[in-house]
């Protein structure tokens, strides 16, 4: 089983910046990407950001792309989600993901393993 875990989070202001990061542990050796996602109840579930595990590729959604950046360590399991210029339509609650294949966490549909979320709220 894998455990993945976010921290960070919290509130800021519109325009201003926030980091969050992930790590995942357990058996974390066939993990191949670990990424971002975000629920605002009421609304789809959003991926957000991926990073590739195998190769440190990157990959984002539409609406954070030039924004939000993502890095992280192969070796630590670990994720961190710099995001920049936040706006109020950026306020979720952020899960970490995890999973074995590239392909399905870029999808956004499902992923093999996810935390339990971090709230991050864009308010002045």
């Amino acid at each position: 089983q894998v455990q993945v875990v976010e921290s960070g989070g919290g509130l800021v202001q519109p325009g201003g910046s926030m980091t969050l990061s992930c790590v995942a542990s357990g058996r974390t050796t066939n993990l191949n990407g670990m990424g971002w996602f975000r629920q605002v109840p009421g609304k789809e579930r959003e991926f957000v950001a991926a990073f590739s595990l195998s190769g440190g590729a990157t990959f984002y959604g539409d609406s954070v792309k030039g924004r939000f950046t993502i890095s992280g360590d192969s070796a630590k399991k670990t994720v961190h989600l710099q995001m920049n210029n936040l706006r109020a339509e950026d306020s979720a609650v952020y899960h970490c993901a995890a999973d074995r294949l590239w392909s399905r966490l870029i999808s956004g549909r499902q992923y093999d393993y996810w935390g339990q979320g971090t709230q991050v709220t864009v308010s002045s």
